[in-house]
């Protein structure tokens, strides 16, 4: 009994250790510079009650909680914060539909900073919310590797004739900006309509939904959430891996994340993360790529994202043993379609989608190989006869012409220089014959002509 007991116990502890050793094979990678935009309303209509309290007042220090949670971010993760405000500079009437500014700028340590700012506010203005949005593409610094927020807080619609959809849609496209958040103040339906066209919209009808509104920006603007791409065969399995995957930003197309897709300790597609502030494009870098459109990760799940690729293995095997064959190219085209798809080097495997390709493998002459069929998971060889080898010597300088012969058509493949007088070319098998006349000579009548054959794997040597 006591060697049994001691039997589980060591078990145990192993166990124990092993598991706190252990580490998965992709880790969530530390997210990139964030900077946070705050666009705070401050037009006259946030004089108006709130809960028993001016809205100003009100949101301010529901701001203030929102700056709080921030703070604390700050201390793990590479965070900025700035803020614009609107409608605090010029009462109405008239009114003023340029009155917006960025108060405080982005910097290290400027949460403190925004909070005396907005103590020092009193709303009185207009709602220039789209003229806003288009300043605040200056507000953010010229930096492609950050991702860049704007959070909007207003208890109204456009005031001045601009269109705050249409802003912040170009904004988004340009890449200035991530998918805006909006926070509306107790705001009716048909006005919260109107702003959530420019983004993602929270209905703040009262400080418990403004809160679970802050709650969850913060979570989304500080974590990543785990994906995981399943690469799919023709049976549909994810079974395919080994290949480069690019997530693009859906609105600007820039590139957010790179990943070399992987089959984890488990044999499954392991776990990557992404940011859910962003709509994606997926580019699997197949033979040929293929895509998947309008991608969208929900926070706090294993999101699932499914991407039919089934492939097969192309070998294009020149016979020999001869080291240069790996020298020899092979452009791939879709059957039926004229533009290069892919060159990839003879005599290495080259995963392909399934279906059916065109080849045009470089050798003198060129070898055709047309309607090739690549099937899942299986090798499609296409054998190259081994070239032969012919040394050609010119007596003396000359213009001329090297064909190949098949039957009575003669197909130029090599043109000579009278600047050379000794040449090795790489042949395939067959027979060919060299057109020439010397280069002193202005006559036609001085041409020359040699036929001679190659076999596989010879070496000839043709003195003209």
């Amino acid at each position: 009994m006591k060697k049994l007991i001691f039997l589980i116990l060591s078990l145990a502890i192993a166990t124990l250790a092993f598991s706190q050793t252990r580490k998965p094979i992709v880790e969530e990678p530390e997210p990139p510079l964030t900077r946070i935009l705050f666009i705070f309303d401050a037009s006259m209509s946030m004089s108006d009650k709130w809960e028993g309290t001016q809205k100003f007042v009100k949101a301010r220090e529901l701001m203030f909680e929102l700056l709080d949670s921030l703070e604390r971010v700050q201390k793990k993760h590479p965070l900025e914060v700035a803020l614009r405000v609107y409608g605090h500079q010029s009462p109405v009437p008239p009114q003023d539909c340029t009155d917006s500014k960025l108060e405080v700028s982005f910097g290290e340590s400027t949460i403190g900073i925004i909070r005396d700012k907005l103590m020092s506010i009193t709303p009185k203005g207009t709602t220039p919310i789209a003229y806003s949005l288009g300043k605040s593409e200056g507000d953010f610094p010229d930096d492609k590797d950050s991702r860049n927020i704007i959070i909007l807080i207003t208890d109204g619609i456009e005031m001045c004739n601009g269109d705050p959809c249409e802003v912040s849609a170009a904004l988004q496209k340009k890449g200035v900006v991530l998918k805006p958040y909006i926070i509306g103040i107790n705001i009716d339906v048909k006005q919260a309509d109107m702003l959530a066209c420019m983004g993602n919209y929270f209905d703040a009808g009262n400080a418990k939904q403004f809160r679970q509104a802050i709650k969850t920006i913060v979570s989304e603007v500080t974590s990543l959430t785990a994906v995981r791409v399943n690469l799919l065969d023709i049976n549909g399995k994810p079974t395919e891996t080994n290949v480069a995957m690019s997530f693009h930003d859906m609105q600007s197309g820039d590139v957010r994340y790179t990943y070399m897709h992987t089959m984890n300790a488990d044999g499954q597609p392991d776990t990557i993360y992404l940011d859910v502030l962003s709509q994606y494009k997926l580019k699997v870098h197949t033979v040929p790529p293929v895509y998947k459109d309008g991608i969208t990760i929900e926070e706090g799940k294993l999101n699932i994202i499914d991407v039919p690729a089934p492939q097969g293995t192309l070998l294009v095997d020149i016979k020999g043993e001869d080291p240069a064959n790996a020298d020899i190219k092979c452009i791939i085209r879709e059957t039926g379609l004229p533009h290069t798809l892919h060159t990839i080097d003879a005599d290495k495997k080259q995963k392909l989608i399934v279906g059916q390709y065109d080849l045009e493998i470089l050798t003198m002459p060129c070898t055709y190989v047309n309607a090739v069929r690549i099937d899942q998971g299986k090798l499609r060889k296409i054998d190259i006869p081994q070239p032969g080898t012919v040394i050609i010597n010119f007596r003396s300088p000359a213009f001329g012409t090297l064909l190949h012969q098949e039957g009575d058509r003669l197909t130029d493949i090599y043109e000579f220089s009278p600047d050379k007088t000794h040449y090795k070319l790489r042949l395939q098998p067959g027979y060919y014959r060299v057109v020439f006349r010397d280069q002193h000579s202005h006559s036609a009548k001085n041409s020359a002509e040699f036929k001679f054959r190659v076999k596989e794997g010879e070496m000839t040597v043709q003195n003209l």
